[in-house]
């Protein structure tokens, strides 16, 4: 039976991310200013039926930013249920809706922010909200061994499955087009676990296609997984990198890694790039040999890289924000326009027409800036101006982009 190695380090974080296009020039420029682009909670004129999370929002005057370099008014702002711990796939747009991870569980409408539906024990805390074939998947909020799938317009449940009475807590941590993979605690004769599986269930029936154990010490949280063609791919907390066959379960190969970034990595084509502290490798998802890499400057280190399209985008701790080819490591260009707005990094991205969008960490100087795709060039900076400390948080479709902190959720023209 294939096991994985085991780990410590800190949170995961995923991503569920539109796709970019085109290829990018070199230059390094700069750019705007950090401003503040949110006021008061606002209200439009739809209303819904209860004072929740669905509490009617209004909707600002769509277009123009509030003032050079500052980002533009919400179209909507939201007070939501929001209870996230950072990672990225804690806030989804699909089917005209916008979900943020919280109890309830509230769908809102992209365009108004009214709420479409919710679910009052519908997801476990930190666990992912994952999308795939129209599915959002969810490890279930009752505790009750199930994973579910629901329809992300309507909130109907249209799937189930239950690996058994011997596991707990079952958590999806990816999806393909035919395939739900989780992770679930083994319970032991005396109610403890010390060991955890991963399986794989069918995206239609639900039927547990396979399990394998995995090695002591290991946990079932902080795991980010991807999947591309046959391979499973997933980091964890004991800084270790794991590929998986889809179809059987068996581990391909594992890899230590020296920094992991709270686990986040990026797949292109047949490989997969992973930060390493001062260097950015990339590695052949076949058999783990090495492709190529990049070493920042002196000193500093890679952030959590995203794949959009045929671009890679990662930003170090240095401030400089590289654009690169993922397939032979070449960058297009690298902008020190944080540098000279003295702005944070980003370290979740976005791209919708043109416009490359990044989620920061922390509040001051941080929130979601707007980058030129083609040069790297700062547009504007949004901030609500609040100083809470937690993670900006991104989602977005063809006319928004929404960025979540703490448990304000707005609605930015895109």
């Amino acid at each position: 039976m294939a096991m994985d190695n085991g780990a410590t380090g800190g949170r995961s974080r995923r991503h569920l991310l539109r796709l970019a296009a085109g290829s990018l020039t070199l230059t390094a420029l700069g750019a705007g200013t950090v401003g503040c682009g949110a006021d008061a909670e606002s209200t439009t004129g739809s209303t819904d039926s209860g004072d929740g999370p669905g509490a009617a929002a209004d909707k600002k005057p769509e277009g123009a930013a509030s003032g050079k370099g500052q980002g533009p008014k919400p179209l909507w702002t939201k007070t939501t249920s929001a209870q996230t711990y950072g990672d990225n796939d804690e806030l989804v747009a699909v089917d005209g809706v916008v979900i943020a991870s919280g109890a309830p569980l509230a769908a809102l409408d992209a365009r108004t922010g009214a709420t479409r539906w919710s679910l009052q024990e519908g997801a476990a805390p930190g666990a992912p909200l994952l999308i795939g074939s129209g599915t959002l998947y969810l490890a279930s909020g009752k505790y009750d061994g199930t994973v579910r799938g629901y329809d992300p317009a309507t909130g109907k449940e249209t799937w189930r499955s239950r690996l058994g009475k011997q596991y707990r807590q079952p958590m999806p941590v990816a999806v393909d087009d035919k395939q739900v993979y989780v992770i679930a605690e083994i319970l032991e004769d005396d109610g403890s676990s010390r060991t955890n599986v991963i399986a794989a269930l069918d995206g239609t029936t639900g039927k547990v296609l396979w399990k394998e154990q995995r090695d002591a010490g290991t946990e079932q949280n902080g795991v980010h997984a991807v999947v591309q063609g046959r391979h499973l791919v997933y980091t964890d907390f004991k800084k270790n990198l794991t590929v998986r066959d889809t179809t059987t379960g068996r581990q391909v190969w594992s890899h230590k890694t020296t920094k992991t970034n709270y686990g986040v990595f990026a797949v292109h084509e047949d490989l997969v790039i992973v930060p390493q502290g001062q260097r950015l490798q990339a590695l052949d998802l076949s058999d783990g040999s090495a492709a190529w890499s990049l070493e920042a400057a002196e000193f500093d280190t890679f952030k959590e890289p995203s794949v959009l399209g045929d671009v890679l985008y990662v930003a170090d701790s240095g401030k400089t924000l590289w654009s690169i080819a993922p397939r032979t490591g070449k960058a297009n260009w690298r902008s020190k326009a944080l540098t000279d707005a003295q702005a944070q990094v980003p370290r979740q991205f976005l791209e919708v027409d043109g416009i490359l969008y990044g989620a920061t960490d922390l509040d001051e100087k941080g929130g979601i800036h707007a980058f030129d795709a083609k040069t790297g060039s700062l547009r504007w900076t949004f901030n609500d101006g609040s100083g809470d400390t937690h993670a900006w948080l991104m989602a977005g479709d063809d006319q928004h982009v929404f960025a979540l902190h703490g448990k304000k959720l707005f609605a930015l023209p895109a």
